[in-house]
């Protein structure tokens, strides 16, 4: 009983450092369990593990959230996963992506209804956010007292929105896809400018009249980027990155992935909104 227990306690450490807080009961029967994430939304199984508690006491775990997952023996030695391990997590894996689709097309259609309902606006003072940003309304609409953003897949469809409110607070459509998916401000160039966040984009656009694509955050700078490669292989492509460490660093990796180039801000802290903001110039 005791092995068992610290196969159970090893395995529980291990999800534990791989940031997937597990359930209160770990089940070792060799077969896949899924299980709700602490902070996730209520009902959602965005946990899986397989424990094997037997004479080499193994296990695999993964959050479909996060997409970290790993693979875990109490020896501490790599073990190759049996045959049932793998057919078990490759039809965990299918299920989750069909669940994901069905949220994410759920999603779609209510950002789509909610864009038709929303009021079209033309002008900076009709929104405080956009008088605090100095920036144009670009498009954008109104829809109970927020400004609503699109965003796009690949093929120009509205899949997801952002809710930006007057004091700055801002949220996505829950249930919404964003990977991969952008905002778009202005009419196609030969210069195309990609960035994170939306009012960056349009004091971006103001500024140089150059094509600006939205990834909406530093993570997602790197898969649009490689879509606007594919969609456009032969434009100038520029990452502006916000000037911090993790803006840095992703907008670095999104330009090498792209092969674009890549600017930044000359002061820590800045994004191109403050930047152009305090008289900076833009060249590209």
């Amino acid at each position: 009983m005791s092995s068992h227990n610290d196969a159970v306690n090893g395995f529980r450490a291990a999800m534990l450092d791989h940031g997937i807080t597990p359930p209160d009961t770990l089940i070792g029967d060799g077969l896949l369990h899924r299980f709700h994430v602490e902070a996730d939304r209520k009902g959602t199984l965005n946990g899986a593990y397989i424990l094997y508690l037997d004479n080499k006491p193994s296990g695999w775990a993964m959050s479909y959230k996060t997409g970290v997952s790993f693979t875990w023996t109490l020896s501490g030695k790599k073990e190759p996963l049996t045959a049932a391990m793998l057919r078990q997590i490759a039809e965990a894996r299918q299920v989750r992506q069909l669940e994901q689709a069905k949220v994410h097309q759920l999603a779609a259609d209510k950002a789509r209804w909610i864009w038709q309902q929303a009021t079209p606006i033309t002008q900076t003072a009709f929104h405080q956010y956009l008088v605090a940003k100095r920036i144009q309304a670009h498009g954008v609409r109104l829809y109970k007292g927020a400004l609503v953003i699109p965003l796009v897949d690949e093929t120009g469809a509205i899949v997801n929105l952002q809710f930006i409110n007057a004091d700055g607070t801002k949220r996505f459509l829950s249930g919404g896809r964003k990977k991969g998916c952008c905002s778009i401000i202005g009419e196609t160039t030969e210069t195309i400018l990609v960035c994170e966040g939306w009012a960056t984009g349009a004091s971006l656009h103001e500024a140089t009249g150059h094509y600006v694509i939205v990834g909406m955050d530093a993570g997602n700078l790197k898969p649009v980027g490689e879509i606007v490669r594919s969609q456009y292989p032969t434009a100038k492509i520029i990452v502006c990155a916000d000037n911090d460490p993790v803006g840095i660093e992703k907008a670095t990796v999104a330009a090498f992935s792209c092969d674009g180039l890549f600017i930044a801000p000359p002061t820590e802290g800045m994004d191109f909104n403050d930047f152009i903001n305090v008289g900076g110039v833009v060249c590209g």
